[in-house]
């Protein structure tokens, strides 16, 4: 018999995470899910209404507005666990939750594959140009500009990452298997056999592909500017995987050329 409503445990439900698209009535067999976004009123007055005694929460970057701090644990003094859906936790104080003794589960490496799959099919595709080619066809530009240029080798590529953690060690490993010479910039030098640069300016210079894999901080920001580029040189590729700084992750590609 399916436990009545009222006796399930509940757990606050803050930033309307995507996951509920999709798991929202198998989560809502097992608990008493409180969504404050369904209500008129603040996250505050909804926790001081409905929540002061939950235990849990799970929480998203997304539509939070603020990070989760010690003016939310102040109303939620029973709260023990914090799960996020997000690899990141710049939206969660983790010192207050030391300090309050509240755990935190996070997606943490669950999707480093997948990402630094995505990466290196983002290489491939300007490296042999197959978006392009695929515009090149649909635009009907076959039969009026005749072959569409080649592309190029992607093992022949010497390819530098920027922060070579979970992420940029699996794109790392997979691009090495390609024949690709690798290098890195991190913030500090790992145990790997790969080239280390401090700077990367210098990454850049030894390179001809850049592969952003480090979070965006305030350290981080505009770190690939004019003068990287520059270093970079014409012919050089940039794809951009790096995680912005609620969490999620922002995917792109630039080739210098066009």
């Amino acid at each position: 018999m399916t436990e009545a409503k009222s006796e399930l445990p509940e757990v606050i439900v803050v930033g309307r995470p995507t996951v509920f698209k999709f798991y929202d009535e198998e989560l809502s067999k097992k608990f008493r899910m409180l969504k404050p976004w369904e209500s008129s009123l603040s996250l505050e007055n909804y926790i001081c209404k409905h929540a002061q005694s939950v235990q849990a929460m799970i929480c998203s970057p997304s539509h939070i507005g603020s990070q989760i701090s010690s003016s939310v644990f102040r109303l939620l003094p029973s709260l023990r666990l914090i799960v996020t859906t997000s690899t990141g936790l710049d939206h969660i104080d983790l010192v207050e939750c030391r300090l309050r003794g509240i755990s935190i589960a996070s997606a943490s490496t669950l999707f480093s594959e997948d990402v630094a799959d995505f990466a290196v099919g983002l290489l491939i595709d300007v490296v042999r140009r197959i978006s392009a080619a695929d515009r090149f066809v649909k635009n009907g530009l076959w039969p009026l500009q005749g072959l569409f240029p080649l592309g190029s080798k992607v093992g022949s590529r010497k390819v530098g990452i920027v922060g070579l953690g979970s992420i940029g060690l699996k794109v790392a490993q997979r691009l090495e298997a390609f024949g690709c010479t690798i290098s890195y910039q991190s913030r500090n030098k790992k145990p790997v056999s790969y080239p280390f640069y401090p700077d990367v300016y210098e990454l850049a210079t030894n390179c001809d592909v850049l592969v952003i894999c480090c979070a965006l901080t305030d350290q981080t920001h505009h770190l690939i500017n004019k003068e990287i580029l520059l270093a970079l040189g014409k012919r050089g590729v940039v794809i951009n995987i790096a995680r912005v700084d609620d969490g999620r992750w922002e995917a792109g590609k630039l080739e210098l050329l066009g």
